[in-house]
Parts: structure tokens; C-alpha cells; sequence
């Protein structure tokens, strides 16, 4: 009976633990994928000391703060001495409170801002370098205007009162309570045949003016003349290249070259065909000399 009984015990729990585990509870399959699998795009490794570099960078980032640029200043200032471009050929030159204008044309207007003049210098009788109507209403009894004696020959007898008349290779001294000038006269003129119409030997002078112990040389309308090249101590050099009245861009820096200024203005450089091409003549300089410092301020609007 015993083994009867113990026959029918063990077949029924075998079949209790199969029906257990026919009704285990089974998980959604969507479940298990968003509880348990995980699907990651493959990543390229990266090694130590890159992870190392990339913190770093985190950490100290570097700034860089541009720093504002300085508004345009169109004047230099050398010594005490400020040169100022008024358009083209016409300049004002400031030192302690005494004013010179250099072939002033525009009519009063063109001076606004600046103190009547102590001194004018004229170059030549054309129309960019003289002009009467402007010399009238800048001028002021004390006023002494220098120049060649063909600009004296053009002025009215009220303007010749205290005109200076001087010439090539020559020097005179000035003085006022504030400072004391030395002008010298510097031949200019054309060297090409086809352009000795324009400006002819023995008509206009250039100049070079000292002022505080600076010497600052004034081309006037020429070209790249022997008196030019063998000027001296030059520390401030305006110079003219326009065609076809003047010289070329390379005329220009080659005479500059000769004369080594320390510092050189490029003015007078609009010709027929436009602007003369001012870079250039600082790139021909300057792959020769670095030492000249070539200053390009606006002569234009």
C-alpha cells in the first residue's frame, strides 16, 4: 500500500513544478528592450592623454580681447611740429602757436578749425598752389607770404606788401616772439622732355623749412631732380608723384631712396588718370630701406 501511495506522490509534484512554471509572469517585449537592452552608434575611442587635453581646455579657456582701434588721426605730429593735410598740394604747419600754410587754395573754407596764418609759402603759379581769392581772405596785415618771383608777379600790389621773394639754393631766417624759421628755397622742375611744359627750371621753388631743429623738405611739382637726391638730414619729406605733371611712383621712391628721409609723407598724387598708387611707392621704399618710415595720410575725400 505504501508504495502504491508514494507511486502517485511523485508524479503529482512533478507536475506541480511544471504547472508553476507554465504561469511565470513573462515581461512585454517592449519592456524588456527599454528596461534592458541597450543599443549605443559605435565611438571612436580616445586615448588618456586626449581626454586630459580637452579638460584642460574646459578648464582654462583662453580669451582673447581685441583691444579697440585708435581712430584714425589724418595730421603727425613730430617735435611739437603738426603737419595737416587740407587737399593735395596745400598743407598747414603748426609749432608753438605760429601757423604756416603751405600753397593754400579752397578759399577760406578749406581752413576751418585752423588759426589764421604767420607765414604762407607758395611753390608755383598754378592754380593748385596759388589762388588768389584765397590768399585774400586767409592773409591778415602781419602775414608774410614767401615765394618764387614768378608767384610775386602774379599778386596783386596789396598782397606784395609783405611778400619775400626767394630763389633756389637759397636761405632766409624768420623769426616771431614764439619761434624762429629758417626757409631755404629747393629747385624744382620737370627732367622729361614731355613734361618740361609743366614746370619749367628756374619757375617754382621747393623748400626745406626748419623748425625746432627739424628739417621738414616741401617737394612742390617736380621730379626726381639731382637737387632732390642730394638733400641732407632730412627728417620729414613731403613728396609729389602724379602724372603727368610730376613723376611716377617709382621716380618717387627711388629719389627717396637717394635722400633717405626719416619719414615721408606721399601728397600731391592725383593726376589725370586718378590717384597714384601710394602703396606701391611704400612697398618700393620700404623692400629697400625699412628704416624710412613712409606716413599716408588723406589728402582726398
Amino acid at each position: 500500500m505504501k508504495k502504491y501511495i508514494c507511486s502517485l506522490v511523485i508524479p503529482l509534484l512533478f507536475f506541480s513544478c511544471k504547472t508553476d512554471k507554465k504561469h511565470e509572469t513573462v515581461q512585454p517585449v517592449e519592456e524588456i528592450v527599454s528596461d534592458t537592452l541597450l543599443v549605443e552608434e559605435p565611438i571612436e575611442e580616445l586615448d588618456m592623454d586626449t581626454i586630459i587635453e580637452v579638460e584642460k581646455k574646459v578648464e582654462n579657456p583662453k580669451v582673447v580681447v581685441q583691444k579697440p582701434k585708435e581712430p584714425f588721426k589724418n595730421y603727425l605730429v613730430e617735435s611739437d611740429i603738426t603737419i595737416s593735410p587740407i587737399n593735395h598740394g596745400t598743407l598747414v604747419i603748426e609749432y608753438n602757436g605760429t601757423i604756416i600754410y603751405v600753397d593754400p587754395v579752397g578759399g577760406q573754407d578749406a581752413f576751418v578749425g585752423h588759426k589764421p596764418p604767420n607765414f604762407i609759402l607758395i611753390t608755383d603759379i598754378h592754380g593748385d598752389h596759388l589762388n588768389v581769392e584765397t590768399l585774400n581772405a586767409i592773409n591778415t596785415p602781419n602775414t608774410i607770404i614767401i615765394g618764387p618771383k614768378a608767384v610775386k608777379e602774379k599778386l596783386p600790389q596789396s598782397l606784395q606788401n609783405n611778400f619775400t621773394t626767394l630763389f633756389s639754393g637759397l636761405s632766409r631766417g624768420f623769426s616771431t616772439s614764439k619761434m624762429s624759421l629758417d626757409v631755404e628755397g629747393v629747385a624744382m622742375y620737370n627732367i622729361r622732355e614731355e613734361a618740361k611744359q609743366y614746370h619749367p627750371k628756374g619757375r617754382g621753388i621747393g623748400y626745406v623749412l626748419t623748425i625746432n631743429g627739424k628739417r621738414i623738405y616741401i617737394s612742390g611739382d617736380t621730379e626726381d631732380t639731382l637737387e632732390m637726391r642730394q638733400l641732407k638730414n632730412i627728417d620729414i619729406a613731403l613728396v609729389c608723384m602724379n602724372l603727368p605733371y610730376t613723376m611716377t611712383v617709382s621716380s618717387a621712391a627711388d629719389a627717396v631712396l637717394a635722400f633717405k628721409p626719416k619719414k615721408v609723407l606721399p601728397y600731391h598724387y592725383r593726376g589725370t588718370n586718378g590717384l597714384s598708387d601710394v602703396k606701391k611707392f611704400k612697398r618700393l621704399v620700404n623692400s629697400k630701406n625699412r628704416n624710412i618710415k613712409v606716413v599716408q595720410l588723406n589728402w582726398y575725400e
